[in-house]
Parts: C-alpha cells; sequence; structure tokens
C-alpha cells in the first residue's frame, strides 16, 4: 500500500466506484428504452454492477497482497488485458447484444466517462511528488477532457447528432493507452527501459491500481461497444440512403 493523503483515496474511489455504479445504471436504462421488462432490466443492472464491485474488491485484495507491485511479474497486464477482453466477450450475450446495439443506447454508453475528470488525482499525485509529469500530464489532463467534453457529445447524440461522436471515442481510447504505455516505459511493467524519478510505481499499489485493473478496461469497453454502435447506425443510414435513390431511379 502506498503512503498517500486520504483526499487522494477519496478522488480514486469516486472515479472507480462512480464509473462502475454509471455504467450499471446505464446498462439498466438501454434496457428499459430498448423494451427490455423492468424486472429483466433491474437484474440486469444489479448483476453488472455486483460483478463489477466483485472484480473491484478482488482487485483491492490483491494489490493489497502485492501482486501488482513492480517487479512481481505482469499481472498488472494480465489483470487489465482479462477484465477487458472479458466484458468485450459478454458484450456478445444476446440480450447484451440486443441493447449495446440499439441507436437510443448511444448517449448512455457516454455518460459514465463523465467521471474521468477525476484524473485531476493524477496531477494531485504528481504535486505530492510521487508521479512523474511525463505520465501524470497527459493522463490527467486527457481524462479531464475527456470527462468535460463527455456531456456535451451525450446530449448531441440523444438529440441523433453523431458529428463528433466518432472523434470522441477515438481519442478517448487513445488517450488511455497512451496513458498505461508511458505507465508501463516508466515503471510499472516488469522493466524499466526509461528512468525517471519518481517513477511511476506507485500505479501498481493501492490505492492508484484500481484505476489501470478497473476503471480503464471498463472505460475502454464502453468507447468500443459504442464505436460498433456508431458504424452499425452508419451502416444502416447508408443502406436506407441507397434504397430511397435505388427506388427514386
Amino acid at each position: 500500500m502506498y503512503d498517500l493523503p486520504g483526499y487522494v483515496w477519496a478522488m480514486v474511489l469516486t472515479g472507480v466506484i462512480g464509473i462502475l455504479a454509471t455504467t450499471a445504471v446505464m446498462l439498466y436504462w438501454g434496457a428499459v428504452a430498448t423494451g427490455v421488462r423492468r424486472r429483466t432490466a433491474v437484474a440486469l443492472g444489479a448483476t453488472a454492477y455486483a460483478v463489477f464491485t466483485g472484480w473491484l474488491v478482488l482487485s483491492g485484495l490483491l494489490a493489497r497482497g502485492g501482486a501488482y507491485a513492480a517487479g512481481s511479474g505482469p499481472w498488472l497486464a494480465v489483470a487489465f488485458t482479462g477484465v477487458l477482453a472479458s466484458l468485450l466477450l459478454a458484450t456478445r450475450i444476446p440480450l447484451l447484444s440486443r441493447i449495446l446495439t440499439n441507436p437510443t443506447v448511444l448517449p448512455l454508453l457516454v455518460v459514465p466517462n463523465t467521471l474521468r475528470v477525476t484524473g485531476i488525482m493524477f496531477l494531485t499525485v504528481m504535486a505530492l511528488g510521487h508521479l512523474p509529469a511525463i505520465f501524470a500530464l497527459p493522463a490527467g489532463l486527457g481524462d479531464i477532457a475527456i470527462g468535460l467534453s463527455a456531456p456535451s457529445v451525450a446530449r448531441r447524440l440523444a438529440r441523433g447528432d453523431r458529428r463528433g461522436a466518432v472523434r470522441f471515442h477515438v481519442l478517448g481510447i487513445v488517450d488511455l493507452v497512451v496513458a498505461l504505455t508511458i505507465g508501463f516505459l516508466t515503471g510499472l511493467g516488469p522493466i524499466q527501459p526509461f528512468a525517471v524519478t519518481p517513477s511511476t510505481e506507485p500505479l501498481g499499489l493501492l490505492p492508484l491500481v484500481l484505476v489501470p485493473t478497473v476503471a480503464v478496461p471498463v472505460t475502454i469497453a464502453l468507447h468500443i461497444v459504442s464505436l460498433r454502435g456508431l458504424r452499425s447506425v452508419t451502416r444502416s443510414d447508408d443502406d436506407r440512403t441507397r434504397r430511397v435513390l435505388t427506388a427514386a431511379a
């Protein structure tokens, strides 16, 4: 466990738990919007939150035991990729697939990203002297920018305006991938090709480790699912336009 002030713990937990809870709530509302029975929608949201929370607790226990600490092996990378792969596979479940491919759900999938404004925690930990600027600045500022822009993107999508939505999701993924890459290259991974002081070693310890092992894979999965949905809607619009033009000819 890393010795960080209580307010840093509060920021981390607010961001991570907020993303998980908001995602579960958005799944509920997405199910309702798709026409799923309310009881089933409640069960879906509750199950999603229970699974998310279970992994949050398990990941915290693993971190407490030193599983993700620098020099302990590739377990942080394994946890991240395992959770992301599991989430993307889960989207193939018929009920979830039906909900997530509904165009009315696209704005709901953006909402959890508003919690990324808590990326200010990286800047705070940097100011305390525990994270390098080469990581904290792009990670923190990138998250804040995505979090601040999420509400406007969600509102436009709700009105049927998809302009900028693809760019938002692509930039959201790029921000997270860049942060993870810098983190692993400067102390988080099993090897450290770039020596910086301080290193990113605290990202493998509580409470910060909950971000790459829990919040980041969930957020990337939301971006990927949203991009799939946007592509499907665009394809449907193109097909409809072609049919209209063919009929008119």
